[in-house]
């Protein structure tokens, strides 16, 4: 009966290893912005009065963003700003006068290869 009982104490103690997940470093901000997941692929929005960058990663590892485009919808009250974000090495960017305040909503519309992905932020 003990044998057992080890056994089947075995056998769901190395089954819940086989369930885990990602681990929480790949999942936090590297850059001090605002992350959001969608679709498997991270998100981090860096935003400042001067500067909007979006970095784009695949399970931890920077994502080829040389072809990929983002218009950024910045929503601050009852104020609109739509940005267009360019690739600039390892990012997509756009340098110019930003409304961006705790609690300014994003919406970011990522275009890559013909397909699209919607990621929403709201500002720290």
């Amino acid at each position: 009966m003990k044998v057992s009982t080890l056994l089947i104490s075995l056998i769901l103690s190395l089954s819940n290893a086989a369930w885990a997940g990602p681990s929480d470093a790949e999942h936090k901000p590297m850059r001090g912005g605002v992350l959001v997941t969608v679709k498997d692929i991270d998100y981090e929005l860096v935003a400042n009065p001067t500067a909007l960058r979006l970095f784009v990663r695949d399970h931890g590892k920077p994502v080829d963003v040389s072809k990929t485009t983002a218009k950024l919808t910045l929503l601050s009250g009852t104020e609109k700003q739509e940005v267009e974000l360019k690739a600039s090495g390892d990012k997509l960017e756009a340098l110019g006068n930003f409304k961006v305040s705790p609690g300014t909503k994003v919406v970011a519309v990522v275009s890559s290869g013909g397909k699209q992905a919607t990621a929403r932020f709201v500002l720290k």
